[in-house]
């Protein structure tokens, strides 16, 4: 949650944004803290309060511990704090008067003797240790969950927490109900070679470790500052008018959402107003049933049995017909109020006559097109196909014949091409083309066998026993 550069230099001292730990997005700590009484100045600095605040885990949890060397530590220097038979590290997380409000609020005396000290500030080799005791966390949290599994104990391991010399292992856990752990102690005390410590949580306490976004686009609260949870019901949810609907009403938790305290109060200073004992009316038309109440517009509203349309009534009329009632009369009308919104209405669009304005250029040169190409279908019979055909035998055997001039060449080919294109162009008629009378080609008379070609020529056969061609001859460079 924290920037990519954050983190702690050699000396303890913390790197990133350079403000000892302030990280002004707050997300170097789950539980950060702004000190907003740092810099101001006391009248006795002897007075002020010896007891800082240290977070583990990135805030997962809080202890105090007294400053009795009375250093100044930085907000998120790592401090080295007495541990249970050994040595634990920390992040100073809070420090000053804020430290004695915090200590007031959790009813601890700043002159308890539970409250442990702080050591030094941590060395290299303390740091080292504590790495490599970090590092054996996520290990230990998969192994955990695999022995609470072969056992068939009904509880969840959310997370494992090592002391920074090794000593001592606390494992916090969420059930339904009580678990007899007994035999599980005994493991992990063999296994992890830690003395062995378990710490039973609720859902609420889970997801503030977990962390995670809520519905509302933000991190959640017991992750980010909430520390004390309060019981929450659906009757909150009725005094907001919300609907009671679990899947809406309900955060990652499983449990009620929190948020839904926040401003509770609010409404229920609003409600003061309102007549408690108005949920029937009686009235000419029968019963009318209160649906909900308005606290910003002061306004109850009701439904009739024979109707479902809802009747906003103001909190005056209510008691008026609430005295009437307890008089024996029935009104005849509820008078309900007409609401008035301040959001603009949407225009309804007026009739207007389009007729001409539309045109249809488009569909009626189409319709032109298809009629032409119908026409020009009909139009053409049997005989220019065959006409066409014949023409382009002509012309193949022609192209054949020997002596043949290239302007002959070249006209056959576009007489060719014409005859094609009248085929493939369907969509215009076909053009009357006046084909011109070409002479009759002279027809040699048949060769007898033995007889030499004439000059000039080859016959069949030499044609098709003439050897390959060879390559042919570079052409040379520049302008021929």
């Amino acid at each position: 949650m924290g920037c990519g550069s954050c983190g702690s230099g050699s000396s303890g001292k913390p790197n990133g944004c350079k403000s000892n730990g302030g990280c002004s997005s707050g997300g170097c700590n789950r539980m950060n803290v702004h000190d907003w009484l740092a810099n101001l100045p006391f009248a006795d600095p002897n007075s002020s309060c010896k007891i800082v605040e240290v977070s583990f885990n990135q805030g997962s949890r809080k202890e105090y511990y007294r400053n009795a060397s009375l250093q100044y530590f930085a907000k998120g220097e790592l401090v080295t704090v007495e541990g249970v038979s050994g040595f634990d590290v920390g992040e100073v997380s809070l420090s000053g008067e804020l430290v004695r409000m915090q200590l007031k609020k959790r009813n601890l005396p700043e002159d308890s003797a539970d409250i442990k000290k702080i050591l030094r500030r941590s060395t290299p080799t303390d740091l080292e240790k504590w790495q490599e005791s970090k590092g054996r966390e996520k290990e230990a949290l998969i192994r955990s969950r695999a022995v609470a599994r072969q056992l068939g104990l009904q509880m969840k391991l959310a997370e494992v927490e090592i002391q920074a010399d090794g000593k001592k292992a606390t494992f916090f856990y969420t059930a339904d109900d009580r678990v007899d752990f007994r035999e599980l102690i005994k493991i992990f005390a063999g296994e992890f070679r830690v003395k062995v410590e378990m710490r039973q949580i609720g859902p609420r306490q889970e997801a503030g470790k977990v962390g995670g976004i809520g519905s509302c686009g933000r991190e959640l609260c017991c992750s980010t500052w909430l520390t004390d949870f309060k019981s929450v019901n659906t009757t909150a949810a009725r005094y907001q008018n919300l609907s009671i609907n679990q899947a809406k009403l309900s955060g990652q938790c499983g449990r009620l959402k929190c948020c839904l305290n926040y401003e509770l109060d609010t409404y229920l200073d609003a409600l003061q107003h309102f007549p408690n004992d108005a949920d029937v009316l009686e009235v000419s038309r029968g019963r009318a049933f209160l649906v909900k109440k308005d606290i910003f517009k002061n306004l109850m509203w009701y439904t009739l049995p024979d109707s479902t349309k809802q009747y906003p009534l103001t909190l005056k009329r209510v008691q008026e017909i609430k005295a009437m009632n307890r008089n024996g009369e029935r009104p005849d009308d509820l008078q309900a109020v007409e609401v008035v919104s301040n959001k603009p209405r949407d225009v309804e669009p007026e009739f207007v006559d389009v007729v001409g304005q539309i045109s249809l250029r488009s569909l009626e040169k189409t319709s032109r097109r298809q009629r032409e190409k119908e026409r020009g279908n009909s139009g053409r019979g049997p005989g220019q196909d065959r006409g066409q055909g014949q023409g382009r035998g002509q012309g193949q055997n022609q192209g054949r014949g020997q002596g043949q001039q290239p302007a002959q060449g070249r006209g056959q080919g576009q007489g060719r091409e014409q005859a094609e294109g009248g085929q493939g162009n369907n969509q215009r008629p076909p053009r009357q083309q006046q084909q011109q009378q070409r002479p009759p080609q002279q027809q040699r008379p048949p060769q007898q066998p033995g007889q030499q070609p004439p000059a000039g020529g080859q016959s069949n056969n030499q044609r098709r026993n003439k050897p390959p061609r060879g390559p042919r001859p570079p052409k040379p460079e520049g302008n021929a």
